[in-house]
């Protein structure tokens, strides 16, 4: 019984940071270019990378939904490149999203994997 309540627990955590992390990005993508957090790598690589982290969250978390994480996901790339068009200091570019899709679709598989093989029924 006590696995069960952990396993649920860590679910939960697993779906928190999730989501979390996705609202993290939303910040980090929409917000005015001097607010843009960075970390000394390409942009393509912070894209690829924070998108990739995002997918396995979200992949690991609902295993079971991977068709609702995966339009969270990939949904959200696309959303956050169109509306860089509202901000003045920013830009969406055809390929910046595309590093994202990709990201986030690697993220996706490795999370799913993950959560499939850890999942305790």
């Amino acid at each position: 019984m006590n696995s069960r309540v952990v396993s649920l627990n860590f679910g939960t955590l697993l779906r928190i940071a999730a989501w979390l992390c996705l609202a993290g990005i939303a910040f980090a993508t929409l917000s005015p270019i001097g607010l843009r957090p960075t970390t000394g790598l390409s942009p393509s690589i912070e894209r690829f990378v924070a998108f990739a982290v995002v997918g396995a969250l979200f992949g690991a978390a609902y295993p079971r939904y991977i068709l609702f994480a995966a339009m969270i996901v990939l949904g959200a790339a696309v959303l956050f490149e169109l509306l860089q068009v509202l901000e003045p200091s920013r830009h969406g570019r055809l390929f910046d999203a595309s590093v994202k899709l990709a990201g986030g679709t690697i993220g996706l598989a490795a999370g799913s994997i993950a959560g499939r093989l850890f999942r305790s029924d």
